[in-house]
């Protein structure tokens, strides 16, 4: 076999910077460095730019979307486009693309009783601030129902006793919050049940139904 009919294996040719692209936008970028005429390079670029948003249409009029192409095309140009500004004003660079972003820091606080909830603690806190014995007294029956709320979501196997949610609301609370023995912790969900609708037959439309059966039995009497 002759050389003019050998084939060239991807293996052969240079690594492709985005895969994503395909090589031909690479081979048309890397053509459109080596235009001399400012003006022409800086048309060439922009139509390829254009070429790779018809890549995907449907985000073609997201503003973030037309940035990300910008900033590929210089990297897969390997930021070598002299005189190109992209549209934004802002020219993409080596080092601002290897540059980690800061890490997230997490929160460092220890969470007691860990199935409540951190947030169970920030409402105990609270409430141990308040003044009012009325206003502290029901807003501690709230933490009490939330508590044994969530206790029950973690714990859907095992029966919530109300014993166990006051000694952990004391324990959490160093002592400040307390439940009496009798007092009953309900749930908070229950305050938000819709009221069952009344099937009573004494209502107007019930009233209604009723007298055209009794009619239609009536009518069928005197048939016979």
């Amino acid at each position: 076999m002759s050389d003019s009919h050998s084939m060239e294996y991807n293996s052969q040719k240079g690594t492709l910077r985005i895969s994503e692209y395909g090589r031909n936008i690479q081979n048309m970028l890397a053509y459109a460095r080596s235009i001399e005429d400012i003006d022409e390079k800086r048309r060439t670029v922009d139509g390829i730019v254009k070429l790779m948003l018809q890549m995907n249409p449907q985000t073609k009029n997201v503003m973030e979307y037309q940035e990300k192409l910008w900033r590929h095309a210089f990297y897969i140009a390997e930021y070598n486009l002299p005189d190109i500004v992209p549209p934004n004003g802002v020219i993409p660079t080596e080092a601002e693309a290897k540059k980690k972003p800061d890490s997230l820091e997490y929160p460092a606080y220890q969470t007691r009783f860990r199935h409540y909830g951190h947030q169970v603690q920030i409402l105990i806190n609270k409430a141990k601030e308040m003044e009012d014995p009325e206003k502290k007294a029901e807003f501690t029956k709230v933490i009490a129902a939330y508590m044994k709320l969530a206790y029950k979501t973690w714990n859907q196997d095992s029966n919530v006793n109300d014993n166990v949610i006051k000694a952990d609301l004391k324990r959490i609370s160093d002592g400040g919050l307390e439940l009496g023995p009798d007092e009953a912790i309900n749930y908070l969900a229950n305050s938000f049940t819709k009221p069952k609708r009344n099937q009573n037959t004494n209502t107007k439309h019930g009233k209604n139904k009723n007298n055209r059966s009794n009619n239609n039995n009536n009518k069928r009497r005197r048939k016979y």
